[in-house]
């Protein structure tokens, strides 16, 4: 009986995780009451906070699920043992673009990060929250860079912090392009390149060097 009941406590958070879903995407998130993802889900409110602490805690469960998947390869290409950083971090790339290209769920979940997301007063903790994973996401990029150039993957001399900022600008702007205008460009045929396009920046731009980064690559770890 008790297992059933966890069973049933994970049934009722799946679904209302999948009508805060569908009811951001097609009203936005400041517009969407939890009264609204309650009737979608077909559970009362009461029900929707035993799981989650506010609208804010049930956005951030939503974004959550999309990590999931790439965190083994994020931490291989963090990892000091790995003898081949980039390539781990060039895998983890091309996945998720064309993941976001060809997983409608991966793909509603971004957009609606990326286009239907409004930091009202309600959200100010989302945008706190929001804001630490950003720079997180920075020092784990740098750090896998870091781990790149000491393999010999990327110049000695790159500074992993601005080609972290440069890299996850990249990111950032293509996805947000492409899903506003998803006819622009072929992102799921042209994943590869777009990667090699970001990589080969950070393998041979000028600006990108730093004669002290050398000495920062173990300091970054």
């Amino acid at each position: 009986m008790v297992r059933r009941t966890k069973e049933e406590a994970q049934e009722t958070r799946r679904q209302i995780l999948e009508a805060a879903e569908q009811a951001f995407y097609e009203r936005g998130v400041a517009r969407t009451t939890l009264a609204d993802i309650a009737n979608l889900a077909g559970v009362t409110r009461g029900a929707i906070y035993w799981h989650f602490s506010n609208k804010a805690d049930l956005v951030q469960a939503m974004l959550d699920s999309l990590h999931e998947p790439l965190e083994e390869m994020a931490r291989a290409s963090e990892s000091a043992d790995e003898v081949d950083p980039l390539g781990w971090t060039r895998k983890l790339l091309v996945h998720l673009f064309q993941q976001v290209a060809m997983d409608p769920k991966t793909r509603r979940i971004n957009e609606i990060l990326f286009h239907k997301f409004e930091f009202t007063d309600e959200m100010c903790d989302m945008r706190r929250q929001r804001q630490f994973v950003w720079l997180d996401a920075n020092e784990r990029i740098a750090l896998a860079l870091s781990n790149a150039a000491r393999q010999g993957q990327l110049p000695a001399d790159l500074n992993p912090q601005r080609g972290a900022i440069c890299l996850h600008a990249y990111i950032h702007g293509l996805l947000g392009q492409w899903l506003l205008v998803p006819d622009s460009f072929p992102l799921y045929q042209d994943a590869e390149r777009l990667v090699d396009t970001v990589l080969d920046m950070l393998r041979f731009s000028p600006a990108l060097r730093d004669p002290a980064a050398s000495s920062c690559v173990e300091r970054v770890r």
